[in-house]
């Protein structure tokens, strides 16, 4: 597969932060449309067999308002993440669509029966019988729950590949050791979110008085009560990451405990005040609670997908593809015959650059590190490195894994290297306009034993290696 894509920036925020965010609001909402489809398909259930009079208006009321969210924000921001993600690392997308291009096909077609069952029901809801309606919200609460199905199975690849980097079939990847924690765990947040949801809904019809609201915020808060089994279910996907990934999550890497304990809080307060409150006290939630749990369901949610993300890396896709879009195989052909050598795409406005080693330099900085950092925006370079040494780029770069293990090996020449420390320090110094090249063949000769002492291999497995007492 190529390794060269005409990608785009998006200036001061980083690449994996506009995808990490859209995703997150993205996630956020196709939850809704499974747990709101759940919801609708229970309190059709309660209209027709007479257990609450106000519940058939109610999903008529409700369902417009998942209509109008699932189909037109959902739809709007699922292709946003399709035209992102191409953008950020489109050799990961490629191995995604390449490896599971029937799982996918699946899945689209469950969206259509989905988005087919909605409109119809959107449509005609008002004409059918009771038995008509409740079956064709059963199509599309479970056309909705089989599209996760299918998606499930390829994003916990990514984190937990299992057999299928050794036997490369579809279905060791997809029937991955994390499948059916997260399809478990995505299952009951769906539900949270759905039900909560239908509580900020409830309060805000005004046709609704006190005493139907209260009916129906307890009939909603019964899709709270799997927030039980969500310390059960946290705990075997937890079970199921690589050790390595798992002690990121758990102190290893700050930033990934921080956004977990975020999400385990948000998920504790909603689920004790659901548990507690809602289902045993039999409370009444008003707007502003109702609001303030899905605002924390947002919390909690983002956090997770950010810490399944981040304790990915350095890869995109476990022990096969690099965060950078780089497998292990390139990294040793490219340290030979350099990163961007056969790099066919050219840099905007060279002009601004005062040497050909800078412009070098800028344009390995875009193929290795552009996904993950900027130069002077979010996680960008110039500051991470603003308190190195010169000599302590070129060690630190040189040795990228071994710098920081969740960092990709450096993947170019001694060359490309110097140049790469070359540009940064020179965007550091506020781009002066004359920079002076270096070819020092003493420094070019320390980089080189240093790229070859510390290998191709990841930082993951260095470590393993250090771990089971090799000398490597």
């Amino acid at each position: 597969m190529d390794l060269y894509y005409p990608v785009n920036t998006f200036g001061p925020a980083m690449k994996g932060m506009v995808l990490g965010g859209l995703g997150i609001f993205h996630v956020f909402l196709a939850m809704f449309a499974i747990g709101g489809g759940m919801l609708m398909c229970y309190f059709q259930w309660l209209a027709q067999t007479g257990r609450n009079p106000y519940a058939r208006r109610f999903v008529d009321d409700y369902f417009k308002l998942l209509v109008l969210i699932s189909f037109v924000v959902g739809a709007v921001t699922g292709v946003a993440m399709w035209f992102v993600s191409i953008q950020v690392s489109p050799r990961t997308i490629g191995m995604m669509v390449g490896e599971f291009h029937w799982v996918w096909g699946i899945e689209w077609t469950f969206f259509s029966l989905e988005i087919t069952a909605g409109y119809c029901f959107y449509r005609y809801s008002k004409v059918l019988t009771d038995t008509a309606r409740f079956r064709l919200l059963l199509i599309y609460a479970v056309a909705s729950w089989f599209s996760l199905f299918w998606i499930n199975g390829i994003l916990s690849w990514q984190l937990t590949p299992g057999n299928w980097p050794e036997t490369r079939w579809m279905w060791d990847g997809f029937f991955n050791p994390s499948f059916f924690p997260s399809l478990l765990f995505r299952t009951v947040t769906a539900m949270t979110v759905g039900s909560l949801v239908a509580c900020v809904v409830i309060n805000a019809v005004p046709w609704l008085d006190r005493p139907a609201k209260e009916s129906l915020i307890h009939r909603a808060a019964h899709l709270l009560a799997p927030m039980a089994l969500m310390p059960f279910l946290g705990a075997w996907f937890l079970f199921t990451m690589p050790p390595d990934s798992r002690a990121m999550a758990l102190g290893g890497n700050i930033t990934m405990t921080m956004f977990m304990g975020a999400s385990i809080g948000a998920s504790a307060l909603i689920g004790l005040y659901a548990l507690v409150g809602m289902l045993r006290q039999q409370l009444y939630i008003n707007g502003a609670t109702a609001s303030l749990l899905c605002m924390l369901a947002f919390v909690a949610t983002g956090g997770g997908e950010f810490v399944r993300e981040g304790v990915r890396k350095p890869y995109s896709i476990r022990k096969t593809l690099y965060s950078n879009s780089v497998t292990q195989a390139d990294v040793a052909r490219l340290r030979k015959i350099g990163c961007v050598t056969n790099d066919p795409y050219p840099m905007r406005n060279p002009e601004q650059y005062p040497n050909e080693q800078l412009l070098l330099g800028a344009k390995v900085y875009r193929f290795h590190c552009s996904v993950c950092h900027t130069v002077n925006g979010a996680n960008g370079l110039s500051e991470l490195c603003s308190s190195w040494s010169t000599e302590q780029k070129r060690l630190n770069i040189a040795q990228l894994q071994r710098t920081k293990a969740f960092m990709p090996p450096f993947a170019g020449n001694n060359l490309e290297l110097e140049a790469l420390v070359q540009y940064v320090s020179w965007e550091n110094a506020n781009r002066p306009a004359d920079w002076k090249e270096t070819d020092d063949p003493a420094v070019l000769e320390q980089i080189q034993r240093w790229l070859d002492e510390v290998g191709v291999e990841s930082g993951i497995v260095l470590e393993e290696h250090l771990t089971q007492g090799s000398t490597h």
